[in-house]
């Protein structure tokens, strides 16, 4: 449900490959020019002093070692194995500036590639952080997963004869915390989430159920109510539209418990203590919009405005529950990058100050 107005590139497409499970030498010296170089163009553009001890070395990883991203900024790529879903698991990681044991988990929208975080191409969030003393946590991949455990795999059986296997829920708050804390000394217990459309979405939910985990939930055009009327129909058309995926295999029957669990309408008991702030607009198109091609703005209108209303039915209740929420609701917008970028550095500083991370 995530409109992109910023091209791919074959370029992209091509750096999925250059990481081999053979570390040689010449590819220690390339990752250490590459460490270097970033290191020396963040301070020719003013974006951050290097913070030594905590971000120059490469963390070990399920192939051997992380690999240093293109993306620069101290930024990460490691292979995190999932047991759960059989396949190592992508992370982009950017560590605290100064050690700290604060995490910011940064989920992506409904059409999440398997080459990057989004919040590193069409926004850039370790620009963002860079100099500050929490850790970016940006798992790669998960397209119309809604970063949950799935009953069956997600493809249809006709599309593709490799399953694609769906236990994100489990890798975000079982598996990858204990990675986090032996590799990058994050606390499992001292964590915000934040998410675009449908990572969203799951910022709330799996804050709700998780908050023990999860000290801050943040979600900005995401939908809070998936079990309402009309809902189902509109993410089974969307999956489809994604990668062919089958929403039954998410949860086998409509009255799967595990349907409500995922719900962000029904997880609003575990939020008593967290900090929570939800954002929309409108779907009506303003000046920040003009460079979107008609056809996306339209269907960025559709989306947005749904965004917009199953995130008041969930502030409704949430506030009637006694759950304090701090929401943004703009006049104008559409469901696009533009908008979840300004929130990005809109709600850095809530985001440092409740995570005690500056």
């Amino acid at each position: 449900m995530t409109t992109r107005h910023t091209a791919r590139t074959g370029l992209l497409g091509t750096l999925r490959g250059i990481k081999s499970s053979a570390k040689s030498i010449s590819r220690k010296v390339a990752a250490t020019v590459v460490a270097a170089a970033t290191v020396c163009s963040i301070g020719m553009v003013g974006t951050g002093t290097a913070h030594a001890g905590n971000r120059d070395w490469l963390r070990p990883d399920n192939t051997g070692s992380c690999d240093w991203d293109p993306v620069g900024f101290w930024v990460q790529r490691c292979d995190v194995w999932s047991p759960a879903m059989g396949r190592n698991i992508p992370v982009q990681i950017q560590p605290a500036g100064r050690g700290g044991n604060a995490g910011l988990y940064l989920l992506d929208g409904m059409r999440a590639t398997d080459y990057y975080n989004a919040w590193t191409h069409d926004a850039n969030a370790p620009a963002a952080y860079v100099d500050h003393n929490i850790t970016l946590v940006m798992p790669i991949g998960g397209a119309g997963s809604f970063y949950a455990d799935w009953d069956a795999p997600a493809n249809l059986s006709s599309m593709s004869s490799a399953p694609v296997i769906y236990k994100w829920e489990t890798f975000l708050t079982s598996e990858l915390p204990a990675y986090l804390q032996q590799h990058f000394g994050v606390d499992p217990h001292n964590n915000s989430i934040a998410g675009l459309s449908m990572g969203g979405t799951s910022a709330i939910s799996l804050a709700g159920n998780h908050p023990d985990q999860f000290r801050q939930a943040m979600s900005w055009s995401g939908y809070l109510t998936t079990t309402m009327p009309g809902m189902q129909t509109l993410l089974r058309l969307a999956l489809l539209d994604t990668g062919g995926f089958n929403v039954s295999a998410m949860y086998g029957i409509l009255i799967n418990p595990r349907r409500f669990h995922d719900d962000p309408f029904w997880a609003t008991g575990g939020l008593r203590n967290t900090d929570v702030y939800i954002s929309a607009a409108t779907g009506l198109w303003g000046p920040q919009d003009a460079g979107i091609p008609t056809m996306q703005k339209i269907n960025g209108s559709v989306l947005e405005a749904l965004s917009l209303e199953t995130t008041l039915v969930w502030e409704a209740k949430a506030r009637a529950e006694g759950i304090n929420v701090t929401n943004h609701y703009r006049p104008n917008g559409v469901h696009a990058w533009n908008q979840w970028n300004d929130e990005l550095y809109l709600t850095r500083e809530r985001v440092l100050n409740v995570m005690n991370a500056w």
